[in-house]
């Protein structure tokens, strides 16, 4: 008998049958986790350009009092200041100024940040096996699957950031007009000084607050909400929509109670996290052209320029430490009140919205 005999022996009729049922059920498995994966992407997309239609013209002013000069004279005297002098000089317009790059970005953040949530939950389940693979992770758990959500996602975020914060601070001329750098032009002008990893600088300051702060925005939303149906059971008894894969995210809440816990995760993601955003946004806006007489140099809050017109870019803890010793903690939470304005109605509008499609789809 020759070696290969063996290993061409026909199987059995009852092995074929196990083989075919169980490649049966893992084709059924995978094509549901590609249908669940569109659905994110999708309402995920849909929910996150809402969100940011919304919230933008706030982020405009936070951006803009974030990126003033270190010493006075400031450019704006608060939030309310800084939206006034905004609107009288470029219009509603001008509060709306870049939006094409965050919107595309904002389609992405939230699509990846569902997706990789529920991919964080499936990975974890499959990692540390339970009794019940339909029992729901714990809220710890679900802290650690909004973290990794989060990570994953700053790295698509940071250079769409990059390029809407140097678009939100005007450039000013000699004359004192204002006018507008494209998305094409940042683009073009960050890969001629700084290569692709240009379009990386302040990728620890995203890292640090899409991480941390993606943990706080699932975790809150995730309590909140089962403080809601805690209370529905104890009250009267609401629908619950019957999913295959199960998360605890995926379980309806009256659309009221999904805004009230996605406005509360957005105003904890804020204010756990704002002074890396703070100093992210300088590092990004560091190098943002003042046009003088034609020539071109840094603003104020720029490194210096070197010998081939391409500036020096600070680092996240030099430009940190800066910050702390001109303005202390003030000026790591510059422009925070305008922030938290703009995140309670944009996560309450990203969650019920996310959540209602979902439903819809199923």
């Amino acid at each position: 008998m020759s070696m290969t005999d063996g290993l061409t022996k026909p199987l059995s009729p009852l092995a074929n049958g196990k083989n075919a049922s169980e490649v049966s059920k893992a084709t059924e498995a995978s094509g549901v986790q590609g249908k669940e994966a569109a659905k994110d992407v999708l309402c995920g997309s849909i929910a996150g350009m809402v969100g940011k239609i919304v919230e933008y013209p706030f982020d405009t002013v936070k951006v803009r009092l974030q990126s003033q000069p270190d010493r006075p004279p400031y450019h704006y005297a608060g939030p309310i200041d800084c939206f006034q002098k905004s609107l009288r000089g470029e219009g509603v317009r001008g509060l709306y100024r870049g939006i094409s790059a965050p919107l595309f970005g904002a389609a992405i953040e939230t699509s990846s940040l569902f997706f990789s949530y529920r991919i964080a939950q499936i990975v974890l389940k499959a990692t540390f096996p339970r009794p019940d693979q339909n029992m729901p992770l714990s809220l710890k758990e679900l802290i650690a699957c909004g973290g990794a959500s989060g990570a994953f996602t700053s790295l698509l975020l940071t250079p769409i950031e990059l390029v809407k914060c140097q678009m939100q601070v005007p450039l000013s001329s000699s004359i004192g007009r204002h006018t507008t750098p494209g998305p094409l032009s940042i683009i073009a002008s960050t890969f001629r000084n700084h290569g692709l990893l240009g379009f990386w600088h302040g990728q620890l300051g995203t890292l640090i607050r899409e991480t941390g702060g993606s943990a706080v925005w699932f975790g809150v939303y995730e309590g909140v909400s089962s403080i809601f149906r805690t209370r529905n059971q104890l009250c009267c008894t609401l629908p619950t929509t019957i999913d295959r894969h199960p998360t605890t995210i995926s379980r309806s809440l009256p659309v009221w109670q999904q805004m009230v816990a996605g406005a509360c995760a957005g105003v904890s993601y804020i204010l756990g996290f704002f002074p890396a955003d703070t100093i992210k946004s300088r590092m990004q806006t560091e190098t943002t052209v003042t046009l003088i007489s034609g020539t071109s140099t840094t603003n104020a809050t720029a490194a210096v320029v070197g010998n081939h017109g391409a500036a020096r870019r600070t680092t996240f803890w030099a430009s940190g430490v800066s910050l702390w010793q001109q303005q202390g903690v003030r000026g790591l939470y510059r422009g925070c009140g305008i922030t938290v304005a703009r995140a309670a109605p944009s996560s309450a509008f990203i969650f019920a919205i996310y959540e209602g499609l979902k439903d819809a789809y199923r």
